[in-house]
């Protein structure tokens, strides 16, 4: 098992290895606007789960992901040649689901920001159901005083 830095390295050089060999030598048409955002490589180095994000609708998604699987073979090659391993890890390209995960957040955050004026609209007119003051208070008698 290697040690978790060194695994860490090779992550990040995969990482611009693979955005550079996307942006400058894949002439793929069906590569659309693709952003690899991590890259995650196993403790013993040989396998590397890539994950990424396409701009645009889920056609051009679908499209990039398809290139970039046919395009995978080409890709370890080149990851081979710039990494100093003795073995290349194999590579997998994963979706990742950071903006749909932020569209969520953004909804349910949406969400609550109106429930909350709704509270406060109902807060502002809201009675007591009982006394201002709930609580039992010592009862002074006459022989008290």
């Amino acid at each position: 098992m290697a040690d978790p830095a060194r695994a860490a390295k090779m992550a990040d050089r995969i990482k611009v290895i693979v955005a550079k060999t996307l942006e400058r030598g894949l002439k793929d048409p069906r590569l659309g606007f693709v952003t690899i955002t991590d890259v995650k490589v196993t403790g013993d180095l040989q396998h590397a789960s890539i994950f990424y994000t396409v701009y645009g609708s889920d056609e051009e998604r679908a499209d990039s992901a398809a290139a970039l699987k046919s395009a995978t073979g080409m890709l370890r090659s080149e990851v081979g040649k710039n990494i100093t391993a003795r073995l290349t890890p194999s590579l997998e390209f994963i979706a990742d689901a950071v903006p749909e995960n932020a569209k969520h957040i953004e909804a349910l955050l949406a969400e609550a920001a109106s429930r909350d004026s709704e509270i406060g609209s109902l807060k502002s007119t809201a009675s007591y159901a009982g006394d201002e003051d709930p609580y039992v208070k010592p009862r002074l008698t006459e022989d008290d005083e």
